[in-house]
């Protein structure tokens, strides 16, 4: 067997090996949801399909599934994806459906995803089937990603009655309390700050697609993926990032020590009503009962972790890109503590777990050798130092901040120093041989079927597979 052929059959292996996983994975979260009287993330997909869902996810799926797509399929896909949700529209106003919260956009995204699987397995073959499919997979699993962080973040409120806010709080001393000096900042600069925050917090997976177009617009031309690019980073830190939630269930000052937010919390469940205007005084900590309803999703901080992300991925964009790039991390890092949804130590933790994975996913493209995995052992050593010295060490930290605030920073510090000396900079990405394409499938509607298939194309291109996650705090 040529090597061509043997690396095909190892990437056939691994992703059905992954999807069978990923199958099992939502049918688990599935049969949970439902123990708990809520759908779980199949049954709101296939809703989706004729229920009004949220419209991001589904439209900024079906523009990540784009990037496989000349212009002029990428026209007539959004095209019939609007046309889709335009005839839709009144037919959901005549019979009354919810579409409340924006509610209204989206289905024609899905059923654009959906219709374009189905061209590519039955009008396109060889690698234009694969690049097709591989598109239509990562479209898909943004939205699949969104549905399965709603459910893992409604089963954190559910399985963790308790939290650990306390004891992390009490760690806080160590860095002043950041959280509480921010609060007070926004609300003095109310609403022209908060209005800044709100839109660049809530609209983190924005920058990430449009960095992520960015790095993925030559794949029409190229015939390939790039072997890493920010989605895998997002997509990674997604997947393992909640499961902290489960280990460190964490509410946020907000919650555990103001009035809630969102229509979840309140006083009657914080431990007292001190964020943002009451010094925190230093006591004993101990687990606190919580509400069912807010998720535990604070420990590592994900958005911190996200926006770490897009901002590594664009040192090499244009001057325009690292701007923004640079505007979302600070930004996001203020809105994480100005509205209360996080500790600084979260921050901390959520820089570390970051540039640990995205080390990791470089050393996985470029192949391990010993700094990269003395890099990820050392950061993977250092986040868990700073859990454990949370949860079991949080009064000494507090009562010595001269001493514990410099060592977290310090650990920080050293992951990234570690970071930057020990990960290359990725070189100018040279195009791979561009693979003929045939007229028909150059020119053929990806929404139509309409023209006689395609002649197969040179089987010497393979494409390794890219791998949105919740929407945690």
């Amino acid at each position: 067997m040529s090597s061509w052929g043997a690396g095909r059959r190892r990437s056939v292996l691994l992703w059905g090996a992954a999807g069978v996983v990923m199958l099992g994975f939502l049918i688990a979260l599935e049969i949970s949801a439902r123990s708990y009287g809520e759908p779980g993330p199949i049954t709101n997909q296939v809703m989706g399909l004729v229920l009004a869902p949220k419209p991001g996810p589904l439209y900024g799926g079906l523009g990540l599934m784009m990037v496989v797509l000349t212009w002029r399929q990428r026209f007539i896909a959004a095209g019939a994806a609007l046309g889709i949700d335009a005839v839709l529209l009144p037919v959901r106003w005549a019979v009354g459906a919810d579409m409340s919260g924006g509610h209204v956009f989206g289905t024609g995204a899905l059923w654009v995803m959906l219709g374009t699987a189905v061209i590519a397995v039955t009008r396109r073959t060889g690698p234009d089937r694969v690049l097709l499919l591989k598109g239509v997979g990562l479209g898909l699993l943004l939205v699949a990603a969104r549905k399965v962080g709603d459910t893992w973040l409604f089963i954190t409120a559910k399985t963790r009655p308790t939290v650990l806010d306390q004891y992390v709080a009490t760690a806080d001393h160590a860095l002043g309390n950041p959280s509480w000096l921010a609060g007070r900042i926004v609300e003095a600069t109310d609403p022209y700050s908060s209005h800044l925050l709100q839109l660049v917090y809530g609209q983190l997976a924005v920058a990430a697609v449009v960095v992520a177009f960015y790095q993925l617009r030559n794949v029409t031309v190229e015939r390939r993926f790039p072997s890493h690019h920010l989605v895998r980073t997002f997509l990674v830190i997604g997947l393992l990032g909640p499961a902290f939630y489960m280990i460190f269930p964490v509410v946020g000052p907000v919650f555990a020590y103001g009035p809630g937010a969102s229509g979840t919390g309140g006083v009657e469940w914080a431990a007292a009503d001190l964020w943002p205007h009451t010094p925190l005084p230093v006591t004993l900590p101990h687990p606190m009962t919580y509400d069912g309803i807010t998720p535990r999703n604070c420990m590592p901080s994900l958005h911190t972790a996200w926006a770490v992300a897009i901002f590594v991925h664009t040192r090499r964009a244009p001057r325009a890109l690292r701007y923004a790039g640079t505007f979302w991390l600070v930004v996001t890092l203020a809105a994480t503590l100005g509205f209360g949804y996080h500790y600084g130590v979260d921050l901390i933790a959520g820089v570390v777990f970051a540039l640990t994975i995205e080390a990791a996913l470089r050393s996985l493209d470029r192949g391990w050798d010993r700094p990269g995995i003395l890099l990820v052992a050392y950061g993977t050593a250092v986040f868990t130092a700073l859990l454990v010295s949370y949860r079991y060490l949080p009064t000494e930290m507090a009562e010595r901040p001269q001493v514990s605030g410099p060592l977290l920073i310090l650990a920080m510090s050293s992951v990234i120093y570690g970071y930057v000396r020990t990960t290359p900079r990725p070189g100018p990405h040279l195009p791979a041989p561009r693979t003929p394409v045939t007229e028909a499938a150059r020119d053929d509607d990806v929404m139509t079927a309409a023209h006689e298939d395609p002649a197969p194309a040179p089987a010497e291109d393979t494409a390794p597979a890219p791998a949105r996650s919740p929407e945690p705090r």
